[in-house]
Order: C-alpha cells, then sequence, then structure tokens
C-alpha cells in the first residue's frame, strides 16, 4: 500500500526535490566546515535574497537573477577574503549585510513584499514544479561533477593549503571555484527551505558527520544519509502535523545532530 504522503503528486516532487539537495548540500557543507568557512553559506544566501528582489522587481526569473547575483557575490566575497585586507570573517559579513540591505531596499523601491517573497524567504518546496526538479537536478549534478573531478586538489586545499599550494595545486582557483559552487548550491536549495535556512541544510548534517565519520570519505557519505534523514523525517512531519516543511526539515537535522551528540559523551 503507498502511503498517503506519496499519494499526492506535489508531495512526490517535494520529496525528490529534497532528496536531490540533501545529496547535494551536504558534500559542498563537509568542505565548508572543515575549512571554517560554514558562515559562507548564509552570506551567499542572503547576496541571493538581493538577487531574488532584483528578480521579482524587475519581471525576471527569481531564480536565474539569485543564481546571476549570487554567483557575482561569491566571486566578490573570494577576492576580498584572499586579498588579506580584512581580518577574519570581516568578508562575509560585509557581504550578508549588504546582500540583506539592497534586498530590502529593491523590495521597497519595487513595492514587492509579496507572498511570492515569503516562499523564497522560507521556502515552498511543496510548489516545486517539473521545471524546478529539471534546474535541481541540472545544477546538483554541475555541483556533484566539480567535486568529483577534484576531489583529491579539493581534498589538498581543505586539509593543508601551504602544503598544496608548494606541490602547484592551483588553490587560489580552487578557492574561487568552491566559493562559486557554494553559490550554486545555495540557490538549489532556496526552493526547498528558503534563503534563511539555507545554510542549515547545507552545514548541520556536515556538522553531525563529522562528529562520527573517521575518514573524510565516510563522512561525505554520513552527511548525504543525515541530510537524507532529516528531508524525508521533516517532510513527513509536515505533512502529517502541517508544519511548514522547510522548518520541519532543518529541526530533524537538528534533532538527529542532539542525538550523535549525546551518543559521543
Amino acid at each position: 500500500m503507498v502511503p498517503e504522503i506519496l499519494q499526492y503528486d506535489f508531495m512526490r516532487r517535494a520529496l525528490l526535490a529534497g532528496l536531490m539537495i540533501g545529496t547535494v548540500g551536504p558534500i559542498i557543507g563537509v568542505f565548508l566546515v572543515l575549512r571554517r568557512l560554514s558562515l559562507i553559506a548564509d552570506t551567499l544566501a542572503h547576496v541571493a535574497l538581493a538577487g531574488v528582489a532584483l528578480g521579482l522587481v524587475t519581471g525576471a526569473p527569481p531564480g536565474a537573477a539569485a543564481l546571476a547575483v549570487s554567483v557575482v557575490g561569491a566571486v566578490g566575497v573570494e577576492r576580498l577574503r584572499a586579498s588579506g585586507r580584512l581580518y577574519g570573517e570581516a568578508a562575509l559579513a560585509l557581504y550578508l549585510s549588504g546582500g540583506l540591505a539592497v534586498a530590502v531596499v529593491l523590495l521597497g523601491l519595487g513595492r514587492g513584499l509579496t507572498v511570492d517573497l515569503f516562499a523564497y524567504l522560507f521556502g515552498s518546496i511543496t510548489a516545486v514544479q517539473p521545471a524546478d526538479l529539471w534546474a535541481i537536478l541540472v545544477l546538483g549534478i554541475l555541483v556533484l561533477g566539480a567535486v568529483a573531478g577534484l576531489y583529491k586538489d579539493l581534498f589538498a586545499v581543505t586539509f593543508d593549503e601551504e602544503s598544496a599550494r608548494v606541490q602547484g595545486v592551483p588553490v587560489d582557483a580552487l578557492n574561487l571555484l568552491l566559493t562559486v559552487l557554494v553559490a550554486v548550491t545555495v540557490v538549489v536549495a532556496m526552493r526547498v527551505v528558503g534563503v534563511l535556512l539555507t545554510s542549515a541544510l547545507v552545514v548541520i548534517p556536515a556538522v553531525t558527520a563529522l562528529r562520527l565519520a573517521r575518514a573524510f570519505r565516510a563522512a561525505l557519505l554520513l552527511a548525504v544519509a543525515v541530510a537524507l534523514a532529516a528531508v524525508v523525517g521533516g517532510m513527513a512531519a509536515a505533512f502529517y502535523l502541517d508544519l511548514p516543511a522547510g522548518g520541519a526539515i532543518v529541526l530533524a537535522a537538528l534533532a538527529l545532530f542532539a542525538v550523535t551528540s549525546a551518543w559521543k559523551r
């Protein structure tokens, strides 16, 4: 017997979208957490919000506008961070605040505070259309293909950037590429959990996996498993308890983190 949650087309599309995001996001998240760059996902999510606002105001597709603006923002963040002209994560703070400010100003100018905006802020996974699934699939394959093709170099840069540079690894180019991949992942995940919760789906499964795994590859696989469990559990809770899907997914991921933390004590 087919469970009730799978008897509706919109829930099947939502689940498929969530599973694809749950596969892509945590893999990027493991690289970010190990490099202590977890906040970059949150920063680029706020930059993507500026892109959404630009799309809503100008009439351009918000998803495409968010992708373009977030990629440009990713390049700017990495250039500023790599220049060493700012300490610590100050570059991320600048872009995070700037992205939100631009979004607020654009929406104020266009009087665009509409229901569409809230769908991008908090996610609207149950409104996922077949075209959204194809977009998520293409962008997800792009991200996973880049990680698979450059796995050894990304691994080297993640654990010892200076040694990788001495060995001839193009560290600066890889750092820029990783930041752009984060931007693409953020835009992909935006439809599922919303701009404000995107970084959680990228970072929390990675943090949970790194508390359990003893090898890098194992951490990648565990992070994906945790994210998929959170997506399925969160969506089931959202469907049967009438909860917002994005929030339920993130709370499920946090619950898994709490359980693993208690188990590791």
